[in-house]
Parts: structure tokens; C-alpha cells; sequence
């Protein structure tokens, strides 16, 4: 039995990010030879169970996002002292700075998942940034695997440190496997008959290029639905103040009824993808399992999750011009894009793809 300590995360059930979907299904998929254990934090839960999917949760009394995050992983990685499990998993790189000590007492392995570049998110203040650069050195230099989602980061961590790192991405058909579930709610007031729309689905934030979209459907008749957390920060409140006004724009508050967002992904006319930073983003490759056209900003990161066969836009312009195109191939991106996410990015993969490196 192979014991795994999983750090980084608000916790599970999952309802927040990637990394909370990556450990959901981590955990749900687990061979029986896995003995997981996660740990939540206290402060951001609810609810505080004792297990979930047979992991052990263990609690932490501070927050998992935001400056407490250093705090928050690094009394994770040092109470697994006590537990001494096989190999610890540490999603991010916000507690990598206890490594160096952590690894004079302890013989368990380190894996670590260092996310995207976060150091270049624009959201972060210059000794954030300094910060979150020195703790991504530190990570590759004292863990015993680098996982990388992208290939195009993995080609940066080779280039910049001059090792081989485990390109492993994310799964997306949870996307599409509601069918258990419950009738939605508020059906009728998301989607209309007839009605043609283009849809995306992020965190808004500048590097999201959400104002490069928006600006793109103010020059076109076509429709969208835009869903995100208008109200976390100025930058949405300010694109809610200058586009909301548009009859063919709408701006969705956050969606968490997944079968709401499974009909309104499965009537869209094609998914857009504004993301310029990180590595392959989960909204994406869950988009790519509906056989939907994907238009995506055109970065490594990106043609390297669609393997450079999506519509790629570089500027508001540039988009208005594919979206009003009527020669492009719009079932063959479609066609491919399924293809590619059920060949790479299913949870049954991903998790057997984690399972040997442990």
C-alpha cells in the first residue's frame, strides 16, 4: 500500500479550481492500492468530513489561497512528518520554501506540480512575483519529480533549469458525465430557443484576455455568454460597467449547477478561450469534450493542449474576423477537438498517468 499526502489545495469535495478537480478525481479513480490523504482547509469548508472518495482529510486552520497559502502549505508538508507517507504531492509552489529543511527529516519523496509561470500573472505585485520565482527554484531544485501540464512549460523548465520534467494535464469529461444528476435550475432563463451563441468560461482576469473578447462581439451581430466572477475585482466591475449595455453580451455570474453548465456548453456554437498564461487550463480541455469548435488566443500553451487544430485569435480584430468567417472548417475543429480530449484528457488516464510515478 502506497501512502500519498496530498498539499495545496482548498480541499474536497471539490467546488473551487483545477487543482481541487485534479485531486477529485485523483481520489475517485484511485487504485486500490493507493491510501490517500488530503489536506483542506478548515477555514474555507463548510463542512469537514472525515473521508471522501477513501481519502482521509486532514484540516488546516488557515486559508488555502492568497498570502496565507505559504503559511497554509507549509504546516501541511511539515505535520506529514508525523504521518511519514510514501511520497508527498505538493500542487504549486507557494510552500516550496520549507523543502530544503523538510527533506533533512524526512525520507518521503517529493512530488511537485508546479502549476503554470505564476510569477507572470499580472495580478501579482513585484514582491509576489519575486517571491513566487524564487519558491518555483526552489521546487525544481528539491523535488524529486516536476510535473507540468503543458508541454510548453515543460520546455521552459528544461530550458531554464535544465531538467526533464512529467508532462501530465488534466482530465475534462467530468464535464459530460451528468447524467445522474438532477434537472437544472434556471434552464429557461440561460437558453432560448433557436438561440445561437458563442460561450466562454474563466476567472476574470487580465491575462484571461476577457476584454479582448468582449471588444470583439461589439463589432459583430454574433451572440455570447460570458460566465466568471464579474464582482471579485475591479477589472470585472469595470468590464460589467462598459459592456454589459450590449444587447448581443451577456455576463453570467458564476454557474455551479454542472448540469445547467452541461446544457449551456452542449447548445453553444463554439467555446472561446482568451487564456495567455499557465499551462493546459481546465476549462478548456472540459470544453474540448463537448466536439464544439474552440477558438483559442494564440499562444504555445494553447496549440499545444489542441495540438494546433483550433481557430487561433491574437487580436480583438483578428477574432471578429473568424467569428464571421463562413469558410472555416468548423467540423473538422470540431471533430478534433473531441478526438484529442478523449485520447488525452480523461480522468482514467490522468490518474494512471500520476499512479506511476508514485
Amino acid at each position: 500500500m502506497k501512502k500519498i499526502s496530498i498539499i495545496g489545495i482548498v480541499g474536497i469535495p471539490a467546488s473551487y479550481g483545477g487543482f481541487e478537480s485534479l485531486v477529485e478525481n485523483l481520489t475517485r479513480f484511485s487504485s486500490d492500492d493507493i491510501d490517500y490523504q488530503v489536506y483542506c482547509s478548515s477555514k474555507q469548508l463548510p463542512t469537514r468530513l472525515e473521508h471522501h472518495n477513501g481519502a482521509t482529510l486532514k484540516y488546516i486552520p488557515l486559508k488555502a489561497n492568497g498570502i496565507q497559502s505559504v503559511a497554509y502549505d507549509i504546516v501541511s508538508i511539515m505535520h506529514t512528518l508525523k504521518t511519514k507517507p510514501d511520497v508527498i504531492l505538493v500542487l504549486g509552489v507557494s510552500g516550496a520554501i520549507i523543502f530544503p529543511i523538510f527533506k533533512l527529516f524526512s525520507r518521503s519523496k517529493i512530488i511537485t506540480n508546479i502549476d503554470g509561470l505564476e510569477w507572470r500573472r499580472e495580478k501579482w505585485g513585484k514582491f509576489a512575483r519575486l517571491f513566487l520565482k524564487f519558491s518555483e527554484y526552489i521546487a525544481i531544485k528539491f523535488s524529486d519529480v516536476i510535473i507540468t501540464d503543458n508541454q510548453a512549460l515543460s520546455d521552459y523548465v528544461y530550458s531554464k533549469y535544465n531538467l526533464r520534467s512529467e508532462v501530465i494535464a488534466y482530465g475534462g469529461d467530468h464535464a459530460i458525465s451528468v447524467d445522474e444528476l438532477l434537472e437544472p435550475t434556471g434552464t429557461d432563463y440561460f437558453l432560448h430557443d433557436d438561440e445561437e451563441f458563442f460561450l466562454s468560461i474563466c476567472r476574470i482576469e487580465p491575462e484571461n484576455n476577457i476584454h479582448l473578447i468582449l471588444d470583439s462581439f461589439t463589432k459583430t451581430e454574433k451572440k455570447i455568454k460570458f460566465i466568471g466572477n464579474w464582482n471579485s475585482s475591479e477589472y470585472g466591475r469595470a468590464l460589467v460597467e462598459k459592456y454589459n449595455h450590449f444587447s448581443n453580451i451577456e455576463l453570467i455570474n458564476p454557474i455551479y449547477d454542472i448540469k445547467l453548465l452541461y446544457q449551456i456548453r452542449m447548445s453553444c456554437s463554439g467555446y472561446l478561450h482568451g487564456h495567455s498564461a499557465g499551462g493546459t487550463n481546465p476549462s478548456l480541455v472540459e470544453a474540448m469534450h463537448f466536439g464544439k469548435p474552440i477558438y483559442a488566443f494564440d499562444c504555445s500553451f494553447n496549440r499545444f493542449t489542441t495540438e494546433g487544430q483550433a481557430f487561433y485569435f491574437t487580436d480583438s480584430d483578428n477574432l471578429v474576423q473568424l467569428l464571421n468567417d463562413p469558410q472555416l472548417k468548423i467540423y473538422e475543429n470540431s471533430a478534433a477537438m473531441q478526438e484529442i480530449a478523449e485520447r488525452r484528457y480523461t480522468w482514467q488516464i490522468i490518474t494512471s498517468q500520476y499512479e506511476s510515478l508514485y
